[in-house]
């Protein structure tokens, strides 16, 4: 179970997906090739000017969303349909639900990377908290190490590894390095970890509001089209039959982001559970003691462990918002499964076996 406050399953490894491996995944950063850039590029890639590199994550979401398949056509008829069917959608919501601003939301029919830049750019604040929690306590560390003397002399390294770290921004000298290390790795490997798990969320993802993320946009009925075909193939279901269902589903989840608290209280109790993180330095250097920021074989393997960064990070403090989430998501799922089934049933005769397949999809 993953130690995120969203149903995301860590053993979902983009790496296991059958896609052929990238020989140019420096840093373990899948489709990021470096040597096509120039120095000035790379260098603007690497560095970050936050908490996270946000670079890095745009480029592993879009590139794990897409699992080396192509969904940039989109066929104009298609679009038309959809579109169709969410206004159907919406005046069925609208009519039960009394929401009518879900009658003029915008329809969006998208791309798996378009829906991976749409939740990172959401999930941006919750992120970067994370990452801010986790910098802090590297800080507080190397500042007990140099106080307690265990300074490190920066003319014992090689001078082929002391180079490349001070063109990174790295000063080696006076605290323990593995801290220095990882605080300069640390946005790299959160921008890895973001964009790999939005990335492989996007290979999944049917609408906007599969899973109660927080979102910070104008809340709108959203197809994800290469997803949907797929699922329509592997379940042999009646495509305008799914579509009608996705539309219902998508409006009736619209209509409660449409209700200003529900915006709300995603983001704030997201951002309490990350901020309750309180870092477990000893247990963080035990998994990455021996990480070689300059071998890429060795940051790819840390990058591949979010369990061992946030499982050394879990503190008794998450407990309050971590319930909190808990019930947010369940009136929220609960509710938006009653309207869906009260709309859904009387259109749809293969309305069970629909929503079963879906359930299953989304689990």
């Amino acid at each position: 179970m993953s130690d995120l406050p969203f149903p995301i399953d860590p053993d979902d490894n983009p790496s296991d997906s059958g896609a052929a491996f990238d020989p140019f995944g420096m840093l373990g950063i899948p489709g990021f090739d470096p040597t096509q850039m120039n120095l000035a590029d790379l260098m603007r890639i690497l560095q970050s000017d936050g908490p996270v590199n946000w670079e890095i994550a745009k480029q592993t979401a879009e590139y794990v969303a897409l699992d080396g398949s192509d969904d940039s056509s989109i066929p104009s008829s298609t679009v038309a349909e959809l579109i169709e069917l969410a206004r159907i959608a919406s005046d069925y919501v609208a009519n039960e639900t009394g929401v009518t601003e879900v009658l003029s939301a915008p329809v969006k029919v998208i791309g798996a990377p378009e829906w991976a830049r749409l939740h990172l750019d959401s999930l941006r604040v919750v992120l970067e908290t994370l990452a801010t929690t986790l910098s802090g306590s590297l800080e507080a560390a190397q500042e007990i190490d140099s106080e307690n003397g265990l300074a490190f002399d920066p003319t014992l390294l090689p001078p082929e590894l002391a180079g490349p770290l001070s063109a990174l921004g790295l000063n080696m000298g006076g605290a323990d390095p593995f801290g220095g290390i990882m605080k300069m790795i640390a946005p790299i490997l959160l921008g890895t970890q973001a964009g790999s798990m939005i990335g492989t969320l996007a290979r999944n993802a049917l609408g906007r509001y599969d899973l109660p993320l927080p979102t910070t946009d104008a809340p709108g009925p959203t197809f994800v089209l290469a997803n949907l075909v797929k699922f329509e193939s592997e379940w042999s279901i009646e495509p305008r039959d799914l579509r009608l269902y996705i539309a219902l589903h998508e409006a009736v989840h619209t209509s409660i982001r449409f209700r200003p608290w529900v915006q709300s209280a995603l983001a704030r109790i997201s951002n309490d559970y990350v901020s309750g993180f309180d870092i477990d330095v000893a247990r963080l250097e035990e998994q990455f003691g021996g990480l070689d920021p300059m071998n890429p074989e060795s940051i790819a393997a840390a990058a591949e462990q979010p369990d061992a960064i946030l499982g050394a990070m879990r503190s008794p403090r998450q407990e309050p918002s971590a319930r909190a989430l808990r019930c947010l998501v369940i009136a929220m799922v609960g509710y938006g499964d009653c309207i869906l089934e009260h709309l859904a049933k009387p259109l749809l005769p293969e309305f069970g076996k629909i929503h079963e397949a879906v359930r299953r999809h989304r689990v």
